[in-house]
């Protein structure tokens, strides 16, 4: 399977220290320029490990800690426009609670 990935990830070696992860973390977020926050795992790669980065994969957590969107399995089950509507509808409900 060929893994399509922007090429900015590619000049960067495995982060050994969380140091270095986040350092890789900012620098791809600068080019990459996507508009939303960069979160990064600790070293065992916990979230990783949970929530099956790979393939690709939306969530939506709240403010609870409890996830309110769990995407499908990506590149074929991989819906932004549901992630979008899920946020909408989710801001919509915080804002009348």
């Amino acid at each position: 399977m060929l893994r399509m990935a922007p090429k900015v990830s590619m000049e960067h070696y495995d982060p050994k220290t969380i140091e270095e992860r986040r350092a890789v973390a900012g620098e791809c977020e600068t080019a990459l320029q996507y508009g939303v926050r960069t979160y990064i795992d600790e070293m065992d790669d916990h979230v990783n490990k949970t929530y099956a980065a790979w393939p690709t994969r939306l969530y939506l957590v709240g403010l609870d800690g409890k996830i309110v969107y769990g995407g499908g399995l990506g590149p074929y089950d991989f819906k932004p426009s549901k992630l979008k509507a899920t946020i909408e509808e989710y801001l919509k409900q915080l804002s009348t609670s």
